[in-house]
């Protein structure tokens, strides 16, 4: 997969199959785009383009604060496995929301990206009339030749699945939906930081993640079931995310234990793949008492990961 942050450097390609969205989690809705854009790709032979924007729109327009499912670099990754062959990431700006629909589709889709084909989902807008994009795309069509695809919503238990609605079953430490939705496990990487090693001292060393990424969003508090990756290798063990109570903690710290595992990865950077949540986090009377609660939540996480 190829690419750009500058729209003006966008090469000529033939037969463009284009869609706009913001990708936030790669989820089963934008897979079923995808999938629609890859059906197209191979009766035209053409080439699958993904415009995005950085940062969130939200972020510039509501000051909401907004945090990410993923990073840019894990989504493009993940664009790139389903099959896109370019993507455009625009930087968003006040100036840049201030386009009509009519302006973006002329300026940005036709005469930079040529689109042959512009595949959207339901819920696709962009300038600041929400409800004139459809129209503008369909009034369009004619005049700069190019087809218009509308993929209708995916759902799950009965909602529609979005970004939006992913972020809250994270937020609410609900990841078995979250991880649903997405169509794939739910992931946090970071480097190993040294902590304050209390872990290892009761029997469970764990590993001390450091997110560089401030707007990343983090699952609820509590202990989970993960999977680990590092250096292409495959773990099982449990993760916990708060304050560590026990030990009177001030900051948010996010630690796993990997099971039957001894090697020093400090400084070495793993992936951490969140299976189901197990328990919140809560206080407990001293160590011993943390440390009989820990065996029982390994116990848990190994069953969850033999059902």
């Amino acid at each position: 997969m190829r690419y750009y942050s500058n729209i003006a450097d966008f090469p000529k390609i033939d037969n463009a199959i284009v869609t706009v969205g913001n990708f936030d989690g790669v989820h089963l809705g934008h897979k079923a785009i995808i999938n629609e854009m890859k059906k197209i790709k191979n009766e035209t032979n053409g080439n699958i383009v993904v415009v995005t924007f950085n940062p969130h729109p939200k972020s510039i327009l509501c000051d909401s604060g907004i945090k990410y499912i993923h990073s840019n670099s894990r989504k493009s990754k993940l664009l790139a496995k389903l099959g896109v062959d370019y993507l455009i990431n625009i930087p968003f700006t006040k100036e840049f929301s201030k386009l009509s629909p009519e302006e973006f589709i002329s300026e940005y889709l036709v005469k930079h990206i040529h689109a042959k084909h512009i595949v959207v989902g339901y819920d696709c807008h962009f300038g600041p009339n929400h409800n004139k994009t459809m129209n503008a795309l369909m009034e369009l069509s004619n005049k700069h030749n190019y087809n218009i695809i509308d993929i209708p919503p995916v759902y799950s238990n009965g909602k529609i699945i979005s970004s939006t609605e992913i972020r809250k079953a994270l937020q609410q430490g609900n990841i078995k939906e979250a991880n649903t939705m997405l169509g794939y496990e739910y992931s946090i990487y970071g480097k190993v930081v040294y902590g304050q090693q209390i872990g290892r001292t009761i029997g469970f060393p764990t590993a001390n993640l450091f997110i560089d990424d401030e707007l990343k969003l983090i699952a609820a508090n509590g202990v989970y079931a993960c999977k680990i990756k590092l250096d292409n290798e495959n773990y099982f063990g449990m993760c916990n995310i708060g304050y560590r109570p026990t030990l009177n903690g001030k900051d948010l710290t996010i630690e796993t234990n990997i099971f039957d595992f001894s090697r020093d990865i400090y400084d070495e950077y793993i992936g951490v793949y969140f299976v189901d949540r197990i328990r919140d986090e809560v206080a407990f009377k001293d160590l011993k008492a943390l440390k009989a609660q820990l065996e029982i939540d390994a116990s848990t996480a190994l069953d969850l990961f033999c059902s």
